[in-house]
């Protein structure tokens, strides 16, 4: 006899993933998992590469960091974590600098030696001029950081990331751009930082394995268009959509708009290509925002000279793109008419009695990955107290 299922969720991304194993162990639920890829982890998902054997985030790179204790306690249940600690560097005009912008790019800009204090006070008088109400990004960013700064390492990367130029893009893009008046240039400020050790699939796949015959998994199985899935919604089964909220509505308020990408891999007979996890270019030219070199996110794996893929690596350049609808979506482009119609979806998903919305993609929100789960336990806290009064 085929086991009944209690909770459908649509998306075995990080949202998605967090919320079968909390319902399947904690409250014992039938779940049934699916996603329309061939895999699970969403955006998080990485592969080995079959010639090198080294770990390739295959949608860009995804860092875990977090300053969530309730967080970092839930994800080391299911894997251990490196003490990877994240680098970013930005080539301008052939140099190369440490990002986000510190003491060390600072002086290194200027071609100086400014102490903290002469560095604050460099940086104070160069955006002295800005617009008290800027008006658009340009006008934003020279606010923050000052002119010179901001038109080498925001202004050009800034438009290439949206293809459209700085002075035509809204000012809450970049409602702080951070400097470090210190020589502090770790990417991020985290409580915890690191990796899973053994691979994000191996992460994910430890989530679904702790729940046992509890949750069924389905992959490339469409939502909208499965009919044993469409027999399940007309029954009415409690979901929990994790997929684009404007596509569950047909689109019928309009398209919310979205920043993608276009990713291109390259494996390549050096050992090192750029020294570094992730480099920048700051510039127009080239027309790739950043390269990924992902041999340097496991350095404890490929430090042998001796190891099977010395000799090779992994690169990604990166290219962004405007989305269309067949396209991935990855960062929500968030204007004033993308609110306006995410408050009528919005409207509607408040209406609906056994759908759950959630994820960055149902809730047309940028999350980090720690935040992604966080969001997802906050969510099984309010469902478990639905389903068990």
């Amino acid at each position: 006899m085929e086991k009944k299922s209690d909770i459908l969720i649509v998306g075995a991304g990080l949202f998605g993933l967090t919320m079968a194993e909390r319902l399947a162990n904690e409250l014992g639920k039938n779940v049934l998992l699916i996603d329309k890829r061939r895999h699970i982890g969403g955006n998080c998902y990485s592969e080995f590469d079959p010639d090198t054997g080294i770990e390739c985030h295959k949608y860009g790179a995804h860092l875990f960091h977090t300053s969530d204790e309730k967080v970092w306690e839930y994800v080391n249940r299911f894997t251990e974590f490196t003490n990877y600690v994240h680098y970013v560097y930005t080539t301008h005009d052939g140099v190369v600098y440490p990002l986000p912008i510190n003491l060390g790019t600072i002086n290194q800009f200027f071609r100086a030696a400014y102490t903290p204090d002469e560095a604050k006070v460099k940086i104070a008088e160069q955006a002295a001029d800005a617009p008290a109400e800027p008006s658009n990004l340009a006008e934003q960013g020279v606010s923050l950081i000052g002119e010179p700064l901001f038109n080498a390492f925001i202004k050009n990367y800034t438009a290439k990331q949206w293809q459209t130029p700085a002075e035509e893009l809204s000012p809450e893009i970049i409602k702080r751009l951070p400097v470090r008046y210190n020589y502090d240039n770790r990417y991020f400020n985290n409580t915890y930082e690191g990796l899973p050790v053994n691979g994000y699939e191996a992460w994910f796949r430890n989530m679904l394995e702790s729940c046992g015959e509890k949750v069924e998994l389905r992959l490339e199985t469409n939502y909208f268009t499965d009919p044993a899935i469409q027999a399940l919604r007309d029954q009415g089964i409690t979901t929990i959509y994790t997929g684009p909220i404007d596509q569950f509505y047909d689109y019928q308020f309009g398209e919310l708009k979205w920043r993608s990408l276009e990713l291109e891999k390259e494996v390549l007979d050096v050992d090192d290509f750029q020294g570094c996890p992730v480099m920048n270019y700051a510039d127009l030219e080239p027309k790739y925002t950043r390269i990924h070199e992902f041999k340097h996110f496991h350095p404890e794996r490929h430090q042998d000279a001796y190891a099977e893929n010395s000799g090779k690596t992994v690169i990604v350049r990166e290219y962004s793109k405007t989305w269309q609808r067949n396209d991935e979506p990855y960062y929500p482009v968030n204007t004033t008419e993308d609110r306006a119609i995410l408050a009528k979806y919005q409207s509607l998903a408040d209406q609906e009695d056994q759908v759950i919305f959630g994820g960055r993609l149902g809730e047309y929100a940028y999350y980090d990955m720690d935040k992604t789960i966080a969001s997802a336990l906050s969510c099984f806290a309010e469902l478990k107290t639905r389903l068990t009064n």
